[in-house]
């Protein structure tokens, strides 16, 4: 496994597990798969319903809640100062832990304007030791700067929609200047065009990797935190098998240039639900 180190010190595994879409009883085996596999950073989130699962497959790998890095995120619904505190309390306990590692802001959903007191409020968390990190989930350039600008604790990272065909290139300029690490959800396009596209299959065949290897590579070679999710045993361990390989600089151009801005979430700046 390979750690990055945050902008407060903090270590983090760069390869993780993530269960958006992962019903609460099939969370809880699959996290303890993970585990098993060698995982050891885990993405969870109150919206996706599953931290109960997620805190009983930890509770079943048997290994030790401090050998662990647990994010979980506040939802649109629960922003705003007082309604953060309380989520986060609700969300600890729903995953049976008195910490987490990382708290994360999910959407900044700008017409309500509600992201600045959550904010505040992770830092709070923060300074309270309840959390050891917080950061900022689909923040664009304008978002990042806001929280710059008016807060305290700067965020260690910013996870964001990313794959070879959205590369993100603004966002993780930014990010990279201000010492703000880059997270990929959706980082195989959630199994889309991406996988079949002929440089990653051509270069997949090169390495006797699958073409989900090449693209999970990829990201890692970019200095970017990714965490794939599947439920599926051989494709956990498929997914971690990606320490054994190096793409070379042309490989990783000829990816570099697949990007044509082609996103499966909303724009964040339109993404105002709750």
């Amino acid at each position: 496994m390979q750690h990055v180190t945050l902008n407060n010190k903090l270590k983090m595994p760069q390869l993780g597990f993530g269960v958006w879409q992962v019903e609460d009883d099939e969370a809880a085996s699959a996290v303890e798969k993970a585990i098993q596999t060698g995982y050891r950073s885990i993405d969870t989130a109150m919206i996706y319903k599953n931290e109960n699962g997620v805190g009983r497959g930890i509770k079943n790998s048997g290994i030790n809640r401090e050998d662990l890095f647990i994010t979980t995120k506040v939802w649109n619904a629960d922003q705003g100062y007082d309604n953060t505190i309380r989520a986060f309390d609700e969300s600890l306990e729903r995953l049976g832990m008195d910490y987490v590692d990382l708290y994360l802001i999910h959407w900044p959903t700008p017409e309500f304007d509600d992201y600045v007191d959550t904010y505040k409020a992770m830092e709070k968390l923060y300074n309270d030791g309840k959390v050891k990190a917080i950061g900022v989930c689909n923040f664009d350039v304008d978002h990042l700067q806001r929280i710059l600008d008016e807060c305290d604790v700067k965020p260690v990272l910013n996870q964001i929609e990313c794959h070879p065909y959205l590369a993100q290139k603004e966002v993780k300029e930014f990010c990279a200047k201000h010492d703000i690490f880059v997270e990929a959800w959706s980082p195989l396009m959630q199994g889309g065009d991406v996988l079949k596209d002929e440089a990653v299959q051509s270069i997949a065949k090169e390495h006797s990797k699958t073409p989900a290897q090449v693209v999970l590579r990829w990201h890692l070679q970019n200095n970017t935190i990714v965490i794939p999710k599947s439920v599926t045993p051989s494709r956990i361990e498929e997914n971690f098998d990606v320490f054994d390989f190096e793409l070379s600089s042309e490989e990783m151009q000829k990816i570099n240039e697949l990007d044509r801005g082609e996103r499966k979430g909303p724009q964040p700046s339109e993404m105002n639900t709750r």
